[in-house]
């Protein structure tokens, strides 16, 4: 439709309501994530980081260009990503058995570790602000929950 309205479940809006919520969104967001990460220490690891251990914690090993094509980055980006992770012993390197040229990154003990550590720190600090939200504020965020999933998924 070029007249700026769009079709929904509830009949026809303006195209400028979604654009409005999008950046609201966005910002909100971002304050969220740059908030929590600030309260990591300096030289911690970076979000890339947490997000590369927290998938092959839970998706198990996989190629450094299936996960820069998973984590949306590019393959150097990854390459970058993965060498940090390494020198740190987060994650270890083997040849894939299936085909020798490649290699196989897989999360060590020590990067699940950090990782439950990570996340129960940022756990921790978010249950203390939610515990001073009302029981109706926590159940809409709550409910918000499965929509934001759903957005991050087709993003």
């Amino acid at each position: 439709m070029t007249t700026g309205m769009a079709a929904d479940d509830g009949g026809i809006r303006d195209l400028s309501e979604a654009n409005r919520l999008a950046s609201d969104l966005r910002l909100a967001v971002g304050r969220v994530t740059r908030r929590l990460r600030q309260a990591h220490a300096v030289g911690d690891m970076s979000l890339s980081g947490v997000s590369v251990l927290a998938r092959l914690a839970a998706d198990g090993p996989d190629s450094p260009t299936a996960l820069a094509e998973m984590e949306r980055v590019r393959p150097q980006a990854m390459a970058s990503t993965l060498a940090q992770l390494e020198q740190r012993g987060l994650v270890r390197r083997s040849p894939d058995a299936a085909d020798g040229r490649r290699s196989i990154v897989a999360v060590t003990e020590e990067g699940r570790a950090v990782l439950a550590e990570r996340r129960s720190e940022s756990v921790r600090r978010l249950a203390a602000v939610l515990d001073e939200f009302s029981a109706a504020e926590r159940a809409a965020l709550a409910s918000a929950l499965p929509l934001l999933d759903r957005l991050a998924a087709r993003l």
